[in-house]
């Protein structure tokens, strides 16, 4: 058994005292520093922390710290709180006011790659160079990834996914480093930490990724093949509107206006989140809903999704489910965001692109409108763009082509002054 004993140490070092401890018939000898660091609010008690040390000079250096600490409102009581505990707490309390599709990003990157890596580390005891680690391990050897077949379909064994490690790109790591940072901060405004361990972190440069439309001839292509597909409807309108996947499967009768040829585009439909298969109606991704002219085309390929839709109506009967999608199934039901990207993928596959996304399309549409001699400003608008930088710094890329209109232009606006001045010369000769 233990036996403490102690006694105070010099006049003028109040606080400080040589302690002795017994045990297993040993006696052990040590410092012990007291200091105030507050009071508790119901009692109104004093609040003490102890600091030790084998020699008075350095439990004396302990306390001088604190209350150094103390006088520059630094001190941070000692907390055992871990950083998966500290998460948890933020994503529950803190994580509000963000969309259905930011949160399960968040919580992706937190229980997929945070908590695995640190989340047994003490919030207090995190530093720059761990976290750091942390990102660097991420970019070499990556994180756990759902394996998928050659249809796009996530691979199960025994009823539960499959998952490989990849390493990660920049993108994702800074992705990663956002939500880590931000839920630090919140942790440094709390009290919790001094500063943010994640601030003096350096991050890999993000390559950004080179845009693929599709040109003339995959276009072209592309319309032949889905000429029967069931969702051929849907493929060419996104094509020639440049929706987004989200848009375009939650687009709505109401939001479509055949006589003036418009679409309001003002909601997308989205997963929601930890229900796999279930899907909800949301805004746009930058809460703007935005109105855009569509072609003579478009608007003929609507007219005529409504009429088969019409006789799908009567063909089901009492079957059909009026919830006023644009695209649909055979009972009126939305379409799977998923459902069309695997269609899109086996359709690329056909024509000779694989790589191609479905969000290629929307690229695709950019691109024509700017080679067609849209303004940059009308493409962002139709697109949704919150910044125009952004269209800028995505499609501000000149093409040959467009290069060839532009010297062209030049040449006919010379030639036409050129003429003109002739015209007044001979006039002023006369």
């Amino acid at each position: 058994m233990a036996s403490k004993g102690g006694k105070r140490g010099p006049q003028g070092d109040g606080g400080l005292r040589l302690k002795t401890v017994i045990r297993n018939g040993v006696s052990y000898k040590y410092w012990e520093a007291r200091v105030t660091t507050g009071y508790d609010p119901k009692t109104g008690r004093q609040k003490q922390r102890s600091f030790l040390g084998k020699t008075q000079k350095e439990a004396l250096q302990k306390k001088q710290a604190a209350l150094a600490a103390l006088n520059n409102h630094e001190y941070l009581e000692p907390t055992k709180l871990t950083v998966e505990e500290w998460l948890k707490v933020w994503e529950q309390e803190y994580l509000v006011g963000v969309k259905s599709s930011t949160n399960r990003n968040y919580t992706q990157h937190i229980r997929n790659h945070i908590i695995p890596a640190l989340g047994n580390r003490k919030i207090q005891q995190l530093s720059g160079p761990d976290i750091q680690r942390f990102y660097n391990q991420l970019l070499r050897e990556g994180g756990k990834i759902r394996c998928h077949d050659k249809d796009g379909n996530i691979l199960k064994k025994d009823g539960k996914p499959v998952y490989e490690s990849a390493p990660l790109s920049a993108k994702t790591v800074k992705n990663i480093h956002g939500v880590l940072h931000k839920a630090l901060e919140k942790a440094v405004k709390l009290g919790y930490i001094r500063t943010n361990p994640a601030d003096s972190c350096e991050l890999g440069r993000v390559e950004k990724k080179e845009i693929r439309p599709l040109d003339s001839e995959d276009i072209t292509h592309f319309m032949e093949e889905v000429q029967n597909h069931p969702f051929r409807a849907l493929f060419l309108t996104t094509l020639f509107t440049g929706m987004r996947r989200g848009e375009v499967c939650g687009l709505r009768w109401d939001c479509v206006d055949l006589e003036h040829g418009t679409i309001t585009i003002n909601k997308q439909l989205q997963n929601i989140p930890g229900q796999p298969g279930a899907y909800r109606l949301v805004s746009t991704k930058n809460d703007k809903s935005r109105t855009l002219k569509a072609s003579r085309f478009v608007v003929d390929l609507l007219r005529q999704q409504k009429e088969e839709q019409e006789k799908m109506k009567r063909l089901v009967g009492e079957l059909w489910h009026d919830e006023g999608y644009v695209f649909c199934d055979a009972t009126g039901r939305h379409l799977s965001p998923s459902t069309v990207y695997h269609n899109f993928k086996r359709i690329a596959r056909n024509i000779g692109i694989p790589a191609a996304r479905f969000h290629d399309l929307r690229h695709s549409y950019a691109v024509a409108s700017l080679q067609a001699g849209d303004d940059i400003k009308t493409v962002q608008n139709n697109l949704g763009h919150h910044d125009i930088s952004f269209t800028l710094n995505t499609y501000g890329h000149v093409t040959v082509q467009m290069q060839q209109t532009s010297a062209d232009r030049m040449d006919a606006y010379i030639q036409n002054i050129t003429e003109v001045k002739r015209e007044n010369e001979k006039e002023n000769d006369r």
